[in-house]
C-alpha cells in the first residue's frame, strides 16, 4: 500500500485507537530487529499465511533502509522444490534464540504444535510479538501484542497496513540526519490529506 493510502487509511481511522495502537506496535517491532541486525521470523497460523504482511514488510524495509524489516516468512506446509526463500518451516521457530524477534499472525488460536515452537523460542531468548484475536494463551508468550477481535471495526488486513508503514516510517536517517525519501513522501501525503482549516 503506498504512502497517499496509507494517508487516507490513517484519516478515516482517526479518533479511533487503531493509528496509535498501530504505531505503538510498529515501534515495538522495530526496536526489536534494528539493534539485534535483523532475524525476523513472520509466521501464521495452520490456517493463515501472512503473506501480504510479509510483502509489506519487505517493501518497508528496501524503502526506508532497514533491510533488518525484511521477515522470513514460516510457512506450515512447505511443497517439495520450493525455493529456499518459500521453504522455511515452523521447526526454524524453535530454533530461534537470543537477537532474534518472531512475530506470529494468530486471527485465530494456533494449534498446540505452534504454540509449544514460539514457547521454545522464548525461553531460548528470542523475543516474540503478536498480532492476534485475543487468544489469552497467544497473549501471554508475546512480549508485545496488538489484539484486533472479531467486534473491532477493522479487520487484520487493515491493521497489518497500519502496522508495516509505520514500521518503515521515520527509519534511521541518513548522513547529515536528513530524512529519507519515503519519509518526505509519507509526510507530503499526510499534509495533502488533511482537511482545509476552517474558515469562520
Amino acid at each position: 500500500m503506498d504512502a497517499v493510502r496509507v494517508a487516507l487509511l490513517r484519516e478515516v481511522l482517526a479518533g479511533t485507537r487503531w493509528p496509535q495502537d498501530a504505531l505503538r506496535f510498529a515501534l515495538a517491532l522495530r526496536t526489536s530487529v534494528v539493534p539485534r541486525g535483523g532475524s525476523l521470523l513472520l509466521a501464521g497460523t495452520e490456517a493463515y499465511e501472512p503473506w501480504h504482511l510479509a510483502a509489506h514488510l519487505s517493501d518497508e524495509s528496501a524503502w526506508s533502509g532497514l533491510p533488518e524489516l525484511a521477515p522470513t516468512l514460516v510457512r506450515h506446509r512447505v511443497a517439495a522444490g520450493a525455493p529456499a526463500h518459500l521453504a522455511v518451516g515452523p521447526d526454524r521457530i524453535a530454533a530461534a534464540g537470543r537477537g532474534e524477534t518472531v512475530l506470529l499472525v494468530a486471527p485465530e488460536r494456533p494449534g498446540e504444535g505452534l504454540l509449544e515452537r514460539v514457547y521454545d523460542a522464548r525461553r531460548a531468548g528470542a523475543r516474540v510479538l503478536t498480532l492476534d484475536g485475543g487468544d489469552p494463551e497467544v497473549g501471554g508468550l508475546a512480549h508485545e501484542s496488538l489484539v484486533v477481535g472479531g467486534d473491532d471495526d477493522v479487520d487484520l488486513d487493515i491493521v497489518q497496513h497500519l502496522v508495516s508503514a509505520a514500521a518503515g516510517e521515520n527509519g534511521r536517517p541518513p548522513a547529515g540526519g536528513r530524512r529519507t525519501f519515503r519519509d518526505r513522501l509519507s509526510g507530503l501525503a499526510d499534509r495533502l490529506t488533511q482537511p482545509p482549516p476552517a474558515r469562520w
